[in-house]
C-alpha cells in the first residue's frame, strides 16, 4: 500500500469507488424525480378528464333528460374518481422514492466531503512529515559541515 500519510492505494480505490457511487445515486434521484412528475402529469390528465365528465353529467341534467347519458357519464365519473385515487397512491409511492433516492444521495455527498476533508487532512500530514524530513537533511548537512570544518582547523 503506497501512499502519503494515512492515504493509500486502496483508499484511493474507495475514494473512486464512492464518486462513482455518487454518480449513481445522483442518476438514481434523477430517474425517481422524472417519475414522480410522469405520475403527476397523469394524475393531472385524469383530473380533467373527471372535470370533464363532471360538466357533461351537469349538463345534461339542465337540458332534456336523457337517463341513459346520464347514467353512462355518472358511471365514467365513478370511473375517473377510482383511476384518481389509484393514481394519487402512485404519485405519493414516487414521492416516497424521491424522498428516498435525496436521502440517499444527501448521504453520499456527505460521505463524499467527509472522504475529501480526511484526503485532505492526511495531505497535510505528509507535507509536514516532508518538511521535518527536510529540515533534519538540512541539520545533517550543517552540523556535518560544521564538524568538518572544525576537524580541518586542528
Amino acid at each position: 500500500m503506497i501512499g502519503y500519510g494515512k492515504i493509500c492505494i486502496s483508499d484511493a480505490k474507495h475514494i473512486r469507488y464512492k464518486r462513482k457511487n455518487g454518480g449513481q445515486a445522483k442518476i438514481a434521484y434523477g430517474v425517481a424525480n422524472a417519475k414522480l412528475m410522469d405520475e403527476q402529469g397523469k394524475l393531472q390528465q385524469i383530473m380533467i378528464r373527471k372535470a370533464g365528465y363532471e360538466s357533461q353529467a351537469r349538463n345534461l341534467v339542465n337540458g332534456t333528460i336523457d337517463v341513459p347519458k346520464i347514467k353512462e357519464c355518472k358511471r365514467a365519473v365513478d370511473t375517473m374518481k377510482t383511476m384518481q385515487r389509484s393514481q394519487m397512491m402512485n404519485v405519493h409511492v414516487a414521492e416516497k422514492n424521491v424522498e428516498a433516492a435525496r436521502l440517499k444521495l444527501n448521504e453520499v455527498m456527505m460521505e463524499r466531503k467527509t472522504h475529501e476533508r480526511l484526503k485532505e487532512q492526511a495531505f497535510e500530514v505528509f507535507k509536514q512529515e516532508m518538511q521535518y524530513a527536510e529540515n533534519k537533511e538540512i541539520d545533517e548537512l550543517v552540523s556535518y559541515t560544521y564538524h568538518e570544518g572544525m576537524t580541518e582547523t586542528r
